[in-house]
């Protein structure tokens, strides 16, 4: 007679089961969202008492503002690298929109028709990279590397190494205003409402069991009826779109549009998003553990700073917890799904009590 075997549970299986076997406050608690959330919470507690000046209004206004272009863009990445997909594009879609506003205002168009423009422009360039990536089938990370330089490369074109650097005064003064009474940047009210829209999309609607199906496996979300080329072209216009309003964010604060603006920014968006807990290879991630990093990551920078630490080593510290992160990310699943198999084998070899062992023999 041959036995029937039950085939092994894929990682993604395992990782799924394993997190709503156990009960709701262990799953809230012991994950690396609150891991990043406890970290946040000791680096402000440590920089406040170790860092002069640190603990001044102004500084909790200027770290939100340096992050806020950052905040904003890491919405839409995670539910992309949700998905397995990346989008490297973003920095140089800011510096995109960040010219189109400047150019267009600069030759006479108001400056909201300029904004808006720059946001057509933000959709078109993710409806290009997901069309590329859904309907011609290529990868994202080579097809976002190509509309990276491509992007950036009409930006400079445009522009050249002139800079447009006058703007209403109304709008620049928005950019850079305080929430009254509080020294939160106005900026903060827009991320706001955004970040309640995005918890609400990727945890609360087939939308985002869509997102998350798709991390899994992207076949069996097919045959269970989700849309996976729709619903990853929407997650690339919604990028680019994301990337855009912050381009014109940060051509206000700075008070310049040039084709360099945000150079390098989308390697600070992806070390948030998968600092934050965010799988490279889909299937996982929350967003308050995102912005738990990014905010993380601000205040280390900002801290550091004004302890007179220079940029290439506030880039070290930054790199090595991306590394940590991701080994921890590895390393943490594997043994935890060794320590059901010794527990298990150690109660297996366990003696019962009272009993005799008996050896029994069959023949043919």
């Amino acid at each position: 007679m041959t036995a029937l075997t039950t085939p092994t549970s894929s990682a993604a299986t395992q990782r799924t089961i394993e997190n709503y076997s156990q009960p709701a406050w262990r799953r809230m608690l012991f994950t690396r969202e609150m891991a990043i959330v406890a970290l946040l919470v000791v680096v402000c507690v440590v920089s406040m008492a170790a860092v002069k000046g640190f603990s001044q209004p102004i500084t909790i206004t200027y770290l939100l503002m340096d992050v806020a272009a950052v905040l904003i863009i890491a919405l839409p990445m995670t539910l992309i690298m949700i998905t397995g997909e990346i989008d490297l594009s973003v920095g140089s879609m800011v510096g995109l929109s960040s010219v189109t506003t400047g150019a267009l205002y600069q030759a006479g168009l108001p400056f909201e028709v300029a904004a808006l423009a720059a946001i057509i422009v933000g959709v078109l360039g993710g409806a290009f990279n997901g069309f590329l990536v859904t309907k011609v089938g290529l990868p994202s990370l080579a097809v976002t590397i190509g509309t990276l330089a491509l992007f950036r490369g009409i930006a400079v074109g445009v522009l050249g190494t002139a800079a447009v650097t006058s703007f209403p005064e109304f709008w620049t003064d928005i950019a850079k205003a305080k929430i009254v009474g509080t020294p939160l940047p106005a900026i903060m009210i827009p991320f706001l409402i955004l970040l309640a829209i995005f918890i609400i999309v990727l945890h609360y609607t087939p939308f985002g069991r869509g997102v998350y199906a798709i991390g899994l496996s992207k076949e069996a979300a097919h045959f269970s009826g989700v849309p996976v080329g729709r619903t990853k072209f929407i997650l690339f216009v919604l990028s680019g779109a994301l990337a855009a309003l912050a381009g014109i964010y940060f051509t206000l604060r700075y008070g310049s549009a040039r084709g360099d603006n945000a150079t390098g920014l989308e390697l600070q968006v992806i070390a948030a998003v998968v600092l934050g807990g965010v799988s490279v290879f889909g299937g996982r991630g929350k967003l308050f553990g995102v912005v738990a990093a990014v905010l993380l990551i601000g205040v280390l920078a900002s801290a550091l700073r004004l302890a007179n630490v220079t940029s290439d080593v506030i880039n070290i510290i930054t790199g090595v917890l991306l590394i940590a992160s991701v080994v921890g990310a590895s390393l943490l699943p594997r043994i935890r799904r060794k320590r059901p198999r010794v527990a298990k084998s150690a109660k297996t070899d366990r003696p019962l009590v009272g009993t005799t062992s008996t050896k029994t023999t069959t023949s043919n």
